[in-house]
């Protein structure tokens, strides 16, 4: 016999109506009164028809997800694959489930957010990057769909939410704390310019050296890829200079590992030949050989919040200007850069 509504009421002494609202997560029901409902839904073996549930409210219960490129190549770096997970647990908490871009380009991209906003496929939007001139946010921006950008958007963004960590400082801090171990021929390895991100972080960079009496050598700052190959590309193009940097910062463990492991082909030792910081702090970077310091970013809080200020938005609770969370950030000191461990 299947399971109802009213089952569950009488199992948890309470009215059907209090059932139908905890399976919506409706703020105005008790946490208390939520967990009782839900174990006895659990109990009974009950299973909310979400297709029907969806008709009735004019919802899909989905939350879409925005890649900064195809999805097979994006989800090869950690850091996608834990920014979801942070991104799943609040939206399975909430009673949502994922829908993601799978175009390769970045018009099939735009072509596929398209279709999932006008098609009314999902409730909102993640958009999990944040570049110059982007289609994808103007198109949300123009059709007033509810979304929220994991990154500092490059423009609008007192009108935009986002969630993000203060890539500047922690650029800055990392920058400075290489100075302070005695470096002062210090590069900076990071992702393609038109990411905020890589602007950001790249600023805090110059930012530290000039405060540090250092010079700023446009020949140190290199973009490459957010894979190992992008690192070693990156680092091979350094130590062919006529005077090689001492230190590296860059911009993601991934990049990371790919450089190490090209100075380790070049028999350069690191950290006493080259000392390298980097950010993210996947669970890789403990495993590394030497290993890796890293600013950690809590990548799967950037995809809670995140979630959490979509659902906050889809509730019509966010206010009219956006909303700005920023994660905090701290530098995890491993081998890697010669420095005492915290």
């Amino acid at each position: 016999m299947q399971v109802t509504i009213k089952d569950v009421a009488r199992e948890a002494n309470v009215a059907p109506s209090t059932v139908s609202r905890v399976i919506a997560n409706s703020p105005r029901i008790s946490q208390k009164t939520k967990e009782r409902v839900r174990q006895a839904m659990e109990e009974l073996g009950y299973y909310p028809n979400v297709h029907a549930r969806s008709l009735a409210n004019r919802t899909t219960q989905a939350i879409g997800l925005v890649m900064p490129s195809a999805a097979t190549k994006t989800l090869q770096n950690p850091f996608f694959s834990e920014v979801i997970r942070g991104i799943s647990t609040k939206a399975h908490q909430n009673g949502y489930s994922l829908y993601m871009t799978t175009g390769v380009s970045e018009e099939e991209v735009y072509e596929g957010v398209v279709s999932m906003v006008q098609g009314r496929r999902v409730d909102g939007v993640v958009v999990l990057y944040s570049r110059t001139d982007d289609k994808v946010v103007q198109f949300l921006q123009d059709s007033k769909f509810p979304f929220v950008v994991v990154g500092k958007p490059f423009s609008d963004s007192s009108h935009v939410t986002y969630v993000d960590t203060d890539n500047y400082l922690a650029g800055r801090e990392v920058t400075k704390y290489l100075h302070q171990l005695g470096h002062e021929c210090i590069a900076f390895v990071g992702g393609s310019q038109d990411l905020a991100v890589t602007q950001e972080r790249v600023g805090g960079y110059k930012t530290a050296l000039m405060e540090e009496g250092l010079p700023i050598h446009e020949s140190y700052i290199v973009s490459a890829p957010f894979m190992t190959t992008g690192g070693a590309d990156a680092v091979k193009r350094l130590m062919s200079l006529e005077h090689p940097p001492t230190a590296v910062v860059v911009s993601d463990d991934m990049m990371a590992l790919g450089v190490m492991s090209t100075l380790n082909e070049m028999e350069i030792s690191v950290p006493d030949q080259m000392a390298v910081v980097s950010f993210n702090n996947l669970f890789i970077a403990e495993f590394s050989s030497p290993p890796l310091t890293s600013v950690e970013i809590n990548i799967f809080g950037l995809g809670f919040e995140a979630t959490n200020c979509l659902i906050e938005q889809m509730n019509e609770e966010a206010t009219p200007y956006g909303k700005r969370v920023i994660v905090p950030h701290y530098l995890v000191v491993r081998q890697s850069c010669g420095g005492t461990a915290k």
